[in-house]
């Protein structure tokens, strides 16, 4: 009796996975062209940032394996749909809710999350380049803050 149950749970459970591959959602990954990148202070800060930041922060996300997997790629794509609301380095021209956070977030150990870093050892930074990309993030969204200052202090009210 007990066989059967486990063998009629075990083919519900794949029968329910097989039917949440048809849900669209988090499979039509898309990467929008790279309309404007920051000023960036040096080509160093650029590759910590592409390194540890720019698979969920830019157009230029690099989507594994498993972002094709329900419901794995529901989360991958919710995850990446949000980080690139608060912040795309791929469409600087646009008002970046959390740029003047970026450095904050790294220098906290907020980012990136804890749970990317297992799965992307690329992002993994030395104590070192965790402090150059805090201050390349510093110097680059400060050049942000003074071109789009009226923006930014808009942004802060509503904080």
């Amino acid at each position: 009796m007990f066989k059967k149950i486990l063998k009629w749970g075990a083919l519900t459970i794949l029968g329910l996975f097989v039917i949440i591959q048809l849900v669209p959602y988090g499979r039509a990954h898309s990467n929008p062209p790279v309309r404007m990148e920051p000023q960036w202070d040096s080509p160093r800060t650029r590759e910590l940032a592409k390194r540890a930041c720019y698979d969920c922060h830019s157009n230029e996300t690099v989507w594994p394996w498993y972002s094709n997997v329900a419901p794995m790629s529901w989360l991958v794509q919710s995850d990446v749909d949000e980080a690139r609301d608060m912040m795309n380095f791929s469409e600087w021209d646009r008002p970046q809710k959390e740029a003047h956070e970026a450095a904050e977030q790294v220098q906290k150990g907020k980012m990136p999350l804890w749970f990317y870093v297992p799965l992307h050892p690329q992002a993994n930074l030395s104590t070192d380049e965790k402090q150059t990309l805090v201050q390349g993030l510093q110097a680059s969204t400060s050049s942000y803050k003074q071109r789009e200052g009226g923006e930014r202090e808009e942004l802060e009210e509503h904080e």
